[in-house]
C-alpha cells in the first residue's frame, strides 16, 4: 500500500513539474516572439527581424500574421496559398522561406553576399539591390523544400506562378495568367 501511495504522489509531483516547465517555456517563447515582432526602423541597428520580413522555419502562405506574408501582393499571396493547398493534396509540405522583405533586410542579404563572393558584381548574381528586389515590393516568394520547388516549377503556371530566375529554383513570381505558359527566365549571371 505504501508503495502505491508513494508512486501516486511521485506521478502527481512529476505532472506538476512538467506543467510548470511547459508554462515557463511557453512564456519564454511568447516573450521571444514578441521581441522578434518589434518593428524596426530604418535607423535601428541590429539584424533584420520579423517586422523586416524575416520568417521562421516552416512558414505557411497562410501565416498572414507575419509581415513577410501579410505584405505580399494580395494576388501573389492568394496564388501561393492555392498552390500550397494543391501540394498538400499531393503529399508535399511547402514552406515560404522568404516573402516580402524590408529594404533593410534586403541590404543585409546583399552585404552578406558581397562578403561571401568577394565583390558586389558577383553578389548581384544572387541578391538584388533593395531598389531592384521584387521581394521588397512584395512581388516575389522563395519556396522550399526542393520537392516543393520541383512541384511548383511543373505546376505553378496553373496559378500564374513561375520560376523567374534561372539560378534560383526556389524563386517564384506571379508573371502569367493562371493556366498560361511561363515567360522565359532571367539569367542574373549575364548582367
Amino acid at each position: 500500500m505504501l508503495t502505491d501511495h508513494h508512486s501516486a504522489n511521485r506521478t502527481t509531483v512529476l505532472a506538476i513539474v512538467a506543467a510548470v516547465t511547459c508554462l515557463t517555456l511557453t512564456s519564454c517563447t511568447t516573450v521571444s516572439a514578441q521581441d522578434d515582432a518589434t518593428p524596426s526602423t530604418s535607423g535601428s541597428s541590429g539584424p533584420p527581424r520579423a517586422a523586416d520580413g524575416v520568417l521562421p522555419d516552416h512558414t505557411s502562405a497562410y501565416d498572414t500574421d507575419l509581415p513577410g506574408i501579410a505584405k505580399l501582393d494580395p494576388a501573389l499571396r492568394k496564388a501561393v496559398q492555392q498552390a500550397e493547398t494543391a501540394m498538400k493534396d499531393d503529399g508535399i509540405k511547402m514552406q515560404v522561406t522568404t516573402g516580402w522583405r524590408s529594404k533593410k533586410y534586403q541590404e543585409e542579404l546583399l552585404d552578406k553576399a558581397i562578403r561571401k563572393y568577394g565583390s558586389k558584381k558577383k553578389a548581384l548574381e544572387y541578391v538584388a539591390e533593395p531598389d531592384a528586389s521584387h521581394h521588397v515590393t512584395g512581388h516575389a516568394v522563395d519556396i522550399g523544400p526542393t520537392n516543393a520547388d520541383d512541384w511548383l516549377i511543373r505546376h505553378g503556371s496553373r496559378y500564374g506562378l513561375c520560376q523567374t530566375l534561372s539560378n534560383e529554383i526556389w524563386h517564384f513570381e506571379l508573371v502569367t495568367k493562371p493556366g498560361e505558359d511561363c515567360p522565359p527566365m532571367t539569367d542574373p549571371t549575364k548582367n
